[in-house]
């Protein structure tokens, strides 16, 4: 039993760096064998096609993470805190699976469609309540006017792209991992608080 386990997670591993390479697209249950260093025998007894692979990493990661997405925005949380609670989740999320962003901007690009279909469950983001609310802080004045898209974008760009150019921030300003891992943890407030304050009129 310990064995199995042992081999099932190697070859999830495996197929998460061939996925974040190649893309869903390209990759070859081949390479994924030869990455977790098994025969393809193997590699189809315990997962029948690349399809099934995919779909048990992706129900692992984003799957899990989309319905919290829609929990948040949807909620009854202030449109601050829902920004916070975003900002602070997504970061642990991509902490726990660093190949995230990667994955997900990668097939994007390929599969656009197809993908994004897979990834909300063939259902458009649930973020009504929160555009209402930003709508309702824009008309009494409590922040200044803002298309949702651009702070769409704001809180996004600042929680994706640390991850995506980790290689460059760690070569330009000498950073470890152990230290971009404390960067991340500071983050998680320093985003929200950076988006709200930029709000503020």
């Amino acid at each position: 039993m310990e064995t199995d386990k042992s081999t099932e997670q190697k070859i999830l591993d495996a197929a998460k760096k061939v996925f974040v390479a190649k893309g869903m697209a390209g990759a070859r249950m081949q390479d994924i064998a030869d990455e977790a260093g098994i025969n393809k025998a193997l590699l189809h007894y315990y997962f029948r096609s690349k399809e099934k692979l995919f779909e048990v990493i992706f129900t692992g990661t984003v799957g899990r993470f989309i319905p919290r997405v829609n929990e948040i925005f949807s909620s009854d949380m202030s449109w601050q805190e829902k920004i916070e609670t975003f900002s602070s989740e997504y970061i642990d999320k991509v902490l726990e699976n660093p190949f995230l962003p990667l994955f997900v901007m990668n097939e994007m690009h390929k599969q656009p469609e197809e993908f994004l279909k897979k990834m909300w469950g063939g259902e458009k983001p649930k973020i009504g309540k929160f555009l209402k609310q930003l709508e309702k802080a824009i008309e009494e004045k409590e922040i200044r006017p803002i298309h949702p898209a651009h702070l769409i974008m704001n809180v996004m760009s600042l929680c994706i792209f640390p991850f995506i150019g980790k290689p460059m921030l760690q070569m330009i300003a000498g950073v470890n991992d152990q230290q971009f891992f404390q960067l991340m943890q500071e983050r998680k407030l320093l985003v929200p608080q950076f988006i709200i304050q930029a709000l503020k009129i």
